[in-house]
Formats: structure tokens, sequence, C-alpha cells
């Protein structure tokens, strides 16, 4: 008897060093450290001299505190990008920065150090704090498997950047933009400084509305405004205002109403009651009183009345702030009889509108009332409220009107109101004396060239010319530009580039020599910093002969203009020598892409535009991408407080940085971005099913090599053609979607061709010919060949997002020899495959095939769930379809049962199409398992067909298209 033979063991099973496991914990942190040693930066740069330049110019984030998961989702975006691009053949630059400058580092160092550091202490304590938050986030962002330059990263406080800052500066200058004007600003008592509106987000607020009677101080005039010879006797006359902010009633100087408002003389026990005519019926109501209207008046009529203080009655306090002062009244078209009494109070201190107005009418900058203080507290030469935060003094503004006889009504209310981005408290607006970039017509200090048009009109122009992503962004940041005020730059802090200017104590006016001193400040500036400028006197400067005229101004650029300048001097700075090849622009620079949240249509894309069309005519980049937050599983924000935080350093200790990325690609970015446990484990199961499609590519190639046993292109069966064709046409939508920086449909279609294209479908097909059939049979190798190409493939598809796994992947192949030389360290050294175009009429023919076959399928299935049949192999099925499907799959031969995974199956041409399954009543083959009428015609083998017989003994079978 001759002994039983394994035949097991005579199928070509597949095996690869690629785990099934991804243990992404363990294996990414080696993977970042192979890159930093072997320094594939360099190399990646090296690979693409001389190629196109792709410039994704990196939003900084800011040098303070861990990152959280908003971090990882913007800078995993970025990475995705510029490796797309990098696979594309692009010399795709990734140079990371750092925005290192700014209140919050002041603030982390106050509270470790105290309120009352010197300017020097404050700003040797802010480096070292913000060069420590750069390395640990630094290893946090490597982690994550983002490439870059980070042994050189940009960091706006390095000497070089804070001189860029100052020359940029000047040029802006030049062209006839920056002004010193005393205006009301945004202003945060927290911060103790002045704020852009980019720092400003709004939230509800608890106020007490107020009306308050303004005296007349000409009772006559005003009746004869009205067409009236007199009062009723013994009535005094008031006009009455609507105002929500108590605390600005001390420093009220006007009051304004529309020039063509209807207004009336309202007669009532309280006296004579100035309103808007269409108001008088609620404001009755609102104050409990009954009246009637005496006269009615065009707001024009109004010119030239003059009303006294709420409080005029009190004593004189013979300081600025006496309160025995006249309002003027003035007309003014932003008056509106939408709600209130129809008339405005003025404290042009605290209100943009109320300042124009007051200046507009001949009121002096110096006449101007501003009695609180940077930290929120009334001067204490205010009578009766100094020394009280503004925000406590309400309640004793409103009892101290009420007690004087001037409180017509208060009711409390909740309203949005202005609040810092920051402390999230309220701010208010504030007059300073402040340096601005002006958006509109205006002479500038020191204009050498002046720009062609308004900062307003290039901004808005150069909107036109940016591609956005999504669209929508378009209108947002248009809508800004249109709306916002002249650009406040000045901050009263320590830490940031300083404005180095030299002001006249009497006159307030610059140095004549400023331009000249700008260049020599960014000298020092860029051999010893900021704190080299700190240490410099007015004389070391001026010399003896002008320093006692002038004063150093201490004020500092603020933090926005330190990120929106990088573009000038990073790009065409301190990093030039990355972006000298063409075509990058000669004459400035412009990004292809700048890349944040969509809150920097108010922050980092605002300035960066306003920056670049002040230097240079047109916003500093060609495209803006936008994304959303990340928010929890519900949408919520993400706060400590409701417990909802996820963190990036988190995922990747239990999950692996690959999962952060995954869910980064594969989630709609253009909305905000879920994730909690239950979104994540959804990613890891996306992630356990490419892993599982690539473990079984690459254990079928294992013995592949490509230079010895590749089939030619024209000899490949034609399911292989087909599998190639259906590759190429994804590739192409793929590098589509890639190329507008799309990256949740790449994910999506990668999923469904993993599990339809080739798990349900051509793997399963293939499986019989790559385990049966010779070794080294053409059938075989034909497979392994479209394997190889589709394995090839899909590693670059997948790279610029699972990066890690792609890596893990490419390395395997190369142990293999199977990778060049000169890309075996990493994919990225590569570019994305070549296919053949794909043949539209194989695409179509196939399609119309696995259309038939998922029908057959279904009614396998159906007999399955009876007990009927075991495996769809012991499936024999007769096959009725019409004319032009006959002959689609006859086509295909004896090959058709290998397409339908089936024993037999027998074509019939007919009407509509029908399919009759039935069991085999053949011998199943033991070593290939379908059931057939020769198995044991061969008596040496009494378990095997006659085709396995043939594969291992004989001349083998022969394949033509399955």
């Amino acid at each position: 008897m001759t002994e039983p033979v394994d035949y097991r063991s005579t199928l070509n099973l597949p095996d690869s060093a690629f785990p099934m496991r991804g243990d992404l914990p363990k294996r990414e942190p080696a993977w970042v450290k192979t890159w930093n040693e072997e320094g594939l930066y360099k190399k990646l740069r090296d690979a693409r001299a001389g190629q196109p330049l792709f410039v994704l110019h990196d939003g900084p984030p800011y040098a303070n505190g861990k990152l959280h998961i908003g971090h990882a989702l913007n800078k995993v975006l970025k990475d995705m990008i510029v490796k797309s691009k990098q696979l594309a053949g692009f010399d795709a630059q990734y140079i990371p920065g750092w925005d290192c400058h700014g209140l919050p580092i002041e603030n982390a160092i106050e509270k470790l150090h105290g309120r009352n550091l010197s300017r020097d202490d404050m700003q040797a304590k802010s480096r070292a704090y913000a060069t420590e938050q750069i390395d640990q986030q630094r290893e946090d962002f490597k982690r994550l498997g983002v490439l870059g330059d980070w042994e050189r990263p940009y960091k706006t406080m390095n000497p070089a950047n804070e001189a860029g800052q100052i020359r940029a500066f000047k040029r802006v200058i030049e062209r006839g933009f920056v002004y010193r004007g005393l205006k009301p600003v945004y202003w945060c008592f927290d911060c103790g400084s002045s704020l852009a509106e980019f720092e400003i987000e709004y939230a509800d607020k608890k106020s007490d509305t107020l009306d308050v009677a303004f005296e007349s101080n000409d009772a006559a005039g005003l009746a004869k405004a009205f067409g009236l010879s007199a009062l009723p006797a013994g009535k005094q006359a008031f006009a009455v205002i609507w105002t929500t902010t108590a605390w600005t009633i001390p420093a009220n100087q006007a009051l304004n109403a529309h020039p063509e408002l209807e207004y009336a003389l309202v007669d009532t026990p309280k006296g004579v009651l100035l309103l808007g005519a269409s108001l008088v019926e609620k404001c009755l109501e609102r104050f409990g009183l009954t009246g009637a209207v005496l006269a009615t008046a065009k707001g024009e009529a109004l010119r030239g009345q003059v009303f006294r203080h709420p409080l005029y009655d009190l004593p004189d306090s013979g300081n600025e702030y006496s309160y025995k002062r006249l309002s003027p009244l003035y007309l003014a078209d932003y008056v509106s009889d939408g709600d209130g009494t129809g008339i405005v109070h003025s404290s042009p201190a605290y209100g943009v509108d109320d300042f124009n107005s007051c200046i507009a009418n001949g009121l002096k900058y110096d006449q101007i009332l501003n009695p609180v203080l940077g930290n929120g507290v009334y001067d204490a030469e205010l009578p009766l409220f100094g020394g009280q935060h503004i925000w406590k003094a309400c309640a004793n503004v409103i009892d101290t009107l009420r007690e004087h006889g001037r409180l017509m009504a208060t009711v409390g209310i909740t309203h949005s109101y202005p609040h810092c981005w920051r402390h999230k408290t309220p701010v208010i607006y504030r007059a300073a004396a402040q340096w601005f970039i002006r958006m509109d017509e205006g002479a500038g200090v020191f204009t050498q060239d002046k720009a062609p048009k308004t900062l307003r009109q290039l901004a808005l122009d150069a909107i036109e010319q940016t591609s956005f992503y999504p669209e929508n962004g378009r209108s947002r940041l248009r809508d800004m530009i249109a709306n916002r005020p002249d650009w406040c730059i000045s901050r009263q802090r320590s830490w940031g580039v300083p404005v180095p200017f030299f002001l006249h104590k009497d006159s307030g006016e610059l140095h004549p020599r400023t331009m000249e001193i700008l260049d020599q400040a960014a000298d020092i500036v860029e051999q010893g910093g900021i704190e080299a400028w700190s240490r410099v006197t007015v004389e070391d400067i001026l010399g003896t002969a002008d320093a006692p005229s002038y004063t150093k101004s201490t004020d500092i650029l603020e933090v926005w203009f330190d990120s929106g300048s990088t573009f000038q001097h990073v790009l065409r700075g301190s990093h030039k020598d990355a972006y000298a090849v063409p075509p990058f622009h000669a004459e400035g620079p412009e990004a292809d892409l700048y890349l944040e949240g969509h809150d920097q249509h108010r922050g980092w894309f605002h300035s960066s535009l306003l920056l670049g069309c002040a230097l240079y005519d047109r916003a500093p980049y060609r495209g803006l991408l936008t994304h959303g937050f990340a928010t929890d599983g519900q949408g919520r924000k993400m706060s400590k407080s409701l417990g909802n935080t996820v963190e990036p350093q988190t995922i990747t200790t239990k999950m692996g940085a690959e999962i952060v990325r995954l869910w980064v690609a594969s989630t709609d970015y253009s909305g905000d971005l879920n994730i909690d446990d239950k979104i994540l484990a959804r990613v890891v199961d996306t992630y356990r099913r490419v892993r599982n499609t690539l473990k079984f590519l690459l254990a079928n190639v294992s013995d592949f090599d490509p230079a010895k046993d590749a089939v030619p292109a024209e000899q490949l069966l034609e399911i292989d053609r087909y599998a190639l064709a259906r590759a190429a046409q994804l590739q192409a939508d793929i590098l589509a979607h890639y190329k507008v920086y799309e990256f949740h449909p790449v994910v999506s279609k990668l999923q469904v061709y993993c599990s339809e294209d080739l798990g349900a479908f051509y793997l399963d097909v293939l499986k019989d010919r790559l385990y049966t059939t010779a070794a080294n049979s053409k059938a075989r190798r034909s497979a392994q060949t479209a394997l190889w190409q589709i394995t090839q493939a899909m590693l670059r598809w997948m790279a610029p997002f699972l990066s890690f796994t792609a890596e893990e992947a490419w390395a395997v192949l190369g142990a293999e020899g199977k990778t060049p030389e000169a890309t075996k360290l990493s994919i990225f050294l590569d570019g994305y495959s070549t296919f053949a175009a794909p043949d539209e009429a194989l695409l179509a023919k196939w399609a119309r095939i696995r259309a038939v076959r998922e029908a057959v399928n279904k009614n396998i299935e159906t007999l399955r769930a009876a007990g009927q049949v075991g495996a769809s192999l012991q499936a024999e099925v007769t096959l009725t379809v019409p004319a032009e499907e006959f002959a689609i799959l006859s086509s295909l031969g004896e090959d058709l049962k290998f397409v339908f995974i089936t024993s037999a199956i027998t074509l019939v041409a007919g009407g509509a199409q029908s399919i009759s399954v039935a069991a085999s009543n053949n011998v199943k083959c033991e070593r290939c398992w379908h059931y057939r009428a020769d198995v044991g015609t061969d008596a040496a083998h009494p378990t095997l067909c006659g085709r396995c017989t043939s594969n291992l003994y004989g001349a083998g079978e022969a394949r033509k298209f399955a």
C-alpha cells in the first residue's frame, strides 16, 4: 500500500512576513525612529530636487500647552496633503512653524512667576517657556506620523523672523497704510490690551437696560424747534435715551438723533419727553406713564439743541470729569427707531459710532473723556464711582440715576455681546492711541510707494483670485473684509516684536529718521532678538541732542501681525533656500495652500491676506482650505467640564496614530468632525478590513519576483486584465480627489474596493487559481502579476493617511527585494503607480458578468440557508439569460464556473433571466474541493479530480479567462 498523500501541502498556500495584527502602538514609534535616524525628510527633498514645488505654508500653532485633538486633526490633514503631493511627483516641502509671542504665554509666565516682572525678565522667561512647549509639541506631532523639517522649523520668535517682521512693517508704512489714531478699539481687561477684530467672539451676557432722561438746557428753544410757542407751564423737558451699558453714562458727552426720523414731544406727568414718534406708545408703557403728543418734527429740526448730563445737578467736582457739563444733540445716520427711544447717548471713548459722530461735529481728541482705566476700573477722579470696576459699578450708576430722578425705566435682559476669545470675558470699546493699518483712503506716515488701491479693494480683488476648499469660504472671508474696520496692530505688552518708534514728547510726532531707525532696529533684533531692542536706550539711537525730546515706544505689534507676515520672512527669508525653485514667484511669496480651521477666516487667513495685499497687492496664497472643529459624538464642543474631551496621546497609546489619521481621512472635514469611543471603534474596524486585504495581497505575491515572473500585459488572463483596468479606474478617481484635497471619498472608495471589488469578487475568484494551479504556471503568474500591480498601487493610495501601515508593507516588499534600492527606505521616495488607460469595453463586459454572478449567488445562498447545499462549489447552476448576456457569459467557456465559484454551470440562451440551482451528485475533490465526475479516474490518486492530477503531475490545466 502506498502512503496517503497530504494534498494540502501541495497547495500554494499564501504566507507573508506582514502580520495580521497591526499592534500599532508598539510598531509605530519604531517607524518614527527610523525616519529620524535615516534622515527621511532630507532624502525626500533630494528625491524631488528640481521637480515642481508644492508649497503648503504652515499656519503656526501656538506654543502653549500640550496638543489637543484639534491640533492632531489639523496637522494630520496637512501631512496627508503634502504626502499625496510628494507621491504625485512634486517637491512638496513641509516646514512646520510655531506662533511664539503674545498674551497666552505672558499669562502663563504671570501665573508661574507673578505679575510684576520687568520687561527683560518677562521676555527671557517667555522665550524659555515657548522653547519648552515647542519641544513637547514637536514630539507629539512626529508621533502622529507627520513628516516635515522638524530639525529646522520656523518660529516667530527666531531673531531672523522677528527682524523680518519689522522689515515687513516698514514696507507696510512705505505703502501708505499705517497711521496713529485715537479711536475706540476692543479692549480686554484681562489682557490689559487692545484686541483685534479677529480676537472677538460673541456670547450671551446679562445686562440691565436703562432709559435715562437728559434735561433740556433750553426748553424754549426745544419748543420752538417743534413749532410751539412754549411748553406747558411748569413742565421740564427731557430727551430720553435707552442703553444697555450703564457704565458709559458717566462719560456721556453728546446725544444723537437721525435727521430723517420723526420725533415727538410728549406731555407726561414727569415732564415733556422727547422720543421717537414711532416709539411713543412702547416707551410710555415701559415708563408706566400716560401722555399726549404735543407736536412732531423731523430730527433735522433738533440740530443745535443742547441737554444737560443726567447728573448735572451734582456739585461741580472741579476736574475734567465733572458732571456739570452739557450734551449737544448731533444728527447721525446710525440712529434707528427699531427699539429704544430713537435717541442715542454718546460716550465717544466707548463706541465707534459715538466717536465718529463727536469728532465729525468738532470735538477734539483731547476733549474726549476716558475715565475707564486699562484694568476696567474707573479713574479715582471720577465723581461717585471712582475706583470701582465698571461691571460692579453698573448697579450704582442705576441707583444714582434713580435717586436723582433721571431713571425712567430699567429691565434686565440677556443679549449677544462681544467677548475676548482667550479669556471668554466681556470686552468694551475703549479709546486709546494706537497704531492702525487703514482699510480705506487716507494719508499714511512716511509714504514712499503708495499702493494702487485701498487695502480693502486689494483684498476683495485677491479673494476673487483665490481657490476655496470648500467654496463657501469665499463669501465668508469676503463679507468680513468688506465690513471690517481699520486694523489696530499695536499692543501694550512685553512679549512681542517691538513697534520701534520714537515719539516727540510734546507733539507726539514720529522722529524724522523713523524709516532709517526701522532698518537699524531690524538689524539689532536680527543679531540679538527682541531682547536686544528692549535694552536699547533713546540715547543709543537718537544721540544726546534729540534724546531729551523723544520717548521710546513700548508697544509691540500684535500677534496676528506675527503670524500674518510669516509668508514674507519664512518663505522669502529664513527658509528661502527651500523655495528657490521656479515656478515659485520671484516677485513675492505665494503659497499653493493655507490650511486651518474655519475660525481662521477672521484670524490667520484674514491677517495674512491683508499683509499680502499691503506688501504685494495680492494674497500670499493661491488656495484656502478650511476644516471644522473636533466635536464629541453628539456634535458638542469639547470641554473638561462636560468630560467629553478626547486626547490624541491617549488614542495613539491605546490604538495607534493610524487610527487618528484614519479618523481624519474618513471624515468630511468641511463640517465639524465628531469623535468618541464608538466612532473610533468603527475606524478600527475599517482599519482591520484594509489590513486584512493587504495581508492577503502580500501573502499571495510573496513568491513572485516581478523581474522574472511577470506575465506581459497582452498575455494576462482576461479577468486579470479586468482587475487592472478596475484598479486604473479607481486610481484615476483617487488622484482626482487628492488633487482637490478630498480624503473621505478616497477612504470610502478604498473600503468598497477592498470589500467588494477584491474581497467579494476578484480575490474570491482568484483563490482557486492561486492555490491549485502549478506554482510557476502561467495561470498563477498571471494572477500574481495583477496582484503585484494592485498591491503596489494600493499602498500608494493609502500612504498619505495610513502612512505607518504603508511603510510597514513596503518594508516587507523591500526585504523580499521587490522595491527599487533607491526607494527601499520609504514608499514616499516613490510615486503613484502607472497604469495603462482602462479598457472601457472590458470594464463594461465584466460589470455585466458581476451583476449576473450576484444574482446567482443570492439563489445559492437561499439553498444554503435551507441546508440543501454547503459551499457554493457544491452547487450546479443552470442559467437562462437573454441573448446579449449569453454571448458575454459564453465567451468565458469552461472558465465561467470559476467566476461563479460553482462546480458546474450550464448556460441557456432564452428570454428573461432565470436561475436554477441544485446540489451536485458528483464527488468532492480532496484538494480543490470541486465536485467533479472525474474524481478518482487516476488510480494512483483516487481522491483527486483530473485537473488536480494534471496540475500536480501533468502539463497543468489551461486557463484563458479566469
